[in-house]
């Protein structure tokens, strides 16, 4: 019966198992599947097992912290404020026991201290520089403002200083948090690419900056959209690297939100707060401002007050008031006219601007650079012009009457062209020689006094007394050493002749001007600044080459004509002698005698003045020119060596001829009265000016930057 039964139940499929005993065997087909908890399980206990950090007999710390968990216990600085050449911005007040034991543990304040990898490169100039930076932008210098005026004279590592500011900033802050989220550089166009390559060159990767130097307008506009919508701790691209003109055409994207810091270089660009980039600066939504600029002071006092105020507004009043408070009294105490009682009030408002600016204005000199840098030879070479360009001149002043507006301290259009064809008839009569075949206003009958048979197209330069020199200059220059020149000239058309010159004298030279991109720029100075290029002269536009140049590669520099406003020559002649310079430098500056040229260079002597008694604070800037008589301009002085000279009413000199040196301590920054003067080629320090002399040089200023330890060869 049971035999029956069992297979009665195999015919209806069913399979016996026994009560007392497991099946020794899988009895189905389908494939066993582990239980999905148990296998979490199983990796949960892989994962769980302690980190063993993989180096054999490793004995240090385990590394217990986690990422991304916040640490519990105490706060500390980011980098070790005790480690030897730490730059402590920032140090949190001692507390007593008591107080430690009732403050919160997680307000405690912590040192900030500058990246290491920063401290190490910085200068002690530049250490200086970055604490005062930070102390305004925190409003610890000046209670309630948060901006600064960044003033150093070129060479001075401006850029530097302010990529470790941004750098602590968007890092570290006594509160163990980033001080900023994002911050915007805006420069001029050509420097762009600069400050992009200066971010990657000291921070090397850890900062991902945002250069914007073209692009469509929605291509740039979608670009300073996702700039501004970065949040949190760790922004992407913390820092946007912007021109002015773009600035000011996508200026309505960047006003949406916040920014932690501007940085505006070359800042005199914000002279005038009537014009539309100040507008759209001064209403981006940041209290930290910091304006770097080399020369605050170009033209007059109130663009000195439109920087002030644009870093703090209100520290100096309204224009107004700063107007008749500070700007009237100081004018009319520098002029050598002034009373006794005029001069002692500007003195003491002087004194007074000083003292406001100053809590918020770092300026150090180029003297600084002294201690890593060569000798510079500065030399001011006043040129004969040749009987043409005398007999030219003569005729143009006699026909083009002077504009009586000009009298009144009105320049108008007709004066301003008259001026500029004076400039360039100093420079080469080549220049004006259209006019005179189109016997334009000033130059009528004057085609009769060109030699017979004179054409443009070769460069003559006999017939100009700056020229003359130049040639002498470059000739000696090349036969007797390897140094290289740079040639600066405000005109186009000057350097077309420098071109013909160096084509006729077989001279290998390149030439940089506004039309040349900012990519080929970088290339072709590059290029010349390598010891083994063959290029013997550089061609600069002082337009267009002035800012942020490095021509390291030349040791001696020719300004052809000067530029009314000091700051454009200054910038030109600031590179050569700048850092990685080996070799002595040499700069000269030529002016034609007794025209229009040295007026314009007494004039800048008169910027130079205004700028150094507010910003330099010197003392001892003499009243040499009143403002009457930087109106003579449309004179020509035939008998003078020098009518720069005869202005500065000289007590070291006798008939010319200096009898007592410059006082101890006199340097290329000290005033012209305090440089040496020469009257013949015996005083001069540099061969190859002495060389030169007897071309047409009539007069020289010259003065060196420093004493060098062995003594000047």
């Amino acid at each position: 019966r049971k035999r029956q039964k069992a297979a009665g139940e195999a015919e209806s499929g069913e399979c016996y198992r026994s009560p007392f005993r497991k099946p020794l065997a899988q009895l189905t087909n389908r494939p066993h599947c582990l239980d999905s908890s148990q296998h979490e399980a199983f990796i949960r206990s892989i994962l769980s097992k302690p980190f063993k950090v993989p180096i054999p007999n490793y004995k240090g710390p385990l590394g217990l912290r986690s990422l991304g968990v916040k640490r519990a216990g105490l706060r500390g600085p980011l980098h070790d404020p005790f480690e030897e050449g730490a730059l402590v911005l920032y140090e949190p007040p001692v507390l007593s026991a008591h107080d430690q034991l009732k403050i919160d543990k997680d307000k405690i304040p912590v040192h900030v201290v500058v990246d290491p990898v920063l401290s190490r490169v910085l200068r002690p100039h530049q250490r200086e520089g970055v604490k005062f930076l930070w102390d305004c932008v925190t409003s610890r210098r000046i209670p309630g403002s948060h901006g600064c005026i960044m003033a150093d004279e070129m060479g001075l590592g401006k850029t530097l200083q302010c990529i470790t500011l941004m750098w602590t900033l968007l890092r570290q802050s006594p509160d163990c948090k980033p001080e900023i989220e994002k911050a915007v550089v805006v420069s001029p166009s050509s420097l762009v690419r600069n400050w992009y390559n200066e971010v990657e060159k000291w921070l090397g990767g850890r900062i991902q900056p945002l250069a914007i130097d073209g692009g469509s307008k929605e291509e740039i506009d979608r670009k300073l959209a996702g700039f501004m919508n970065q949040r949190g701790l760790r922004v992407p691209s913390p820092i946007l690297i912007i021109s002015y003109e773009t600035f000011r055409l996508h200026a309505e994207v960047l006003q949406k939100g916040t920014v932690g810091l501007v940085i505006c270089d070359e800042g005199h660009r914000l002279k005038n707060s009537e014009n539309q980039t100040y507008q759209a600066l001064n209403s981006l939504n940041t209290p930290r401002r910091v304006l770097i600029s080399g020369t605050p002071i170009q033209n007059d006092l109130l663009e000195y007050f439109s920087l002030v105020h644009f870093v703090n507004s209100g520290i100096l009043g309204t224009a107004q008031e700063f107007k008749r408070h500070f700007e009237m009294p100081i004018l009319k105490g520098r002029d050598a006219d002034a009373s006794e009682a005029e001069r002692h009030k500007g003195e003491e408002r002087l004194k007074e601007l000083i003292s406001i600016v100053n809590r918020c204005l770092i300026r150090r000199t180029s003297d600084i650079l002294s201690k890593y840098l060569p000798v510079k030879i500065e030399q001011v070479v006043c040129c004969r012009m040749t009987p043409l360009q005398t007999e030219l001149y003569k005729n143009f002043l006699k026909q083009a009457k002077p504009v009586e507006e000009l009298k009144e301290g009105k320049i108008s259009v007709s004066s301003l062209s008259s001026i500029t064809s004076l400039k360039k008839l100093c420079n080469h009569p080549a220049l004006i020689y259209d006019k005179c075949v189109e016997e334009e206003e000033g130059f009528m009958g004057a085609l009769g006094l060109f030699p017979s048979g004179y054409s443009t197209k070769s460069v003559e330069p006999q017939l100009s007394g700056k020229m003359l020199v130049l040639d002498y200059i470059l000739a000696v220059t090349k036969s007797t050493s390897n140094d290289k020149v740079v040639l600066v000239s405000n005109y186009t058309q000057t350097l077309d002749l420098f071109e013909k010159l160096c084509r006729n004298r077989r001279y290998l030279y390149v030439r940089l001007d506004g039309t040349m991109s900012i990519k080929k720029r970088a290339k072709i100075v590059e290029r010349f600044n390598s010891p083994s290029s063959p290029e013997f002269i550089f061609m600069l536009s002082s337009k267009a080459g002035g800012c942020g140049l490095n021509l390291i590669g030349a040791n001696r520099l020719v300004m052809f004509d000067p530029d009314w406003n000091p700051a454009n020559d200054e910038q030109a002649m600031a590179r050569v002698w700048r850092d990685g310079q080996k070799k002595m430098c040499y700069i000269y500056r030529l002016l034609s005698t007794g025209t229009i040229e040295e007026k314009i260079f007494q004039r800048q002597t008169h910027k130079k003045a205004l700028s150094s008694c507010v910003v330099d604070e010197e003392q001892d800037v003499e009243r040499h020119f009143s403002l009457g008589e930087l109106k003579e301009l449309f004179t020509l002085n035939e008998t003078t060596t020098s009518d720069t000279h005869d202005k500065i009413k000289c007590r070291r000199c006798v008939n010319g001829h200096q009898v007592r040196p410059p006082p101890a301590g006199s340097d290329c920054t000290s005033d012209l009265s305090q440089w040496q003067h020469c009257a013949d080629k015996r005083g001069l320090q540099d061969s190859v000016l002495r060389a030169a002399w007897d071309a047409a040089v009539t007069f020289t200023f010259h003065q060196h930057s420093h004493e060098e330890q062995r003594g000047i060869p």
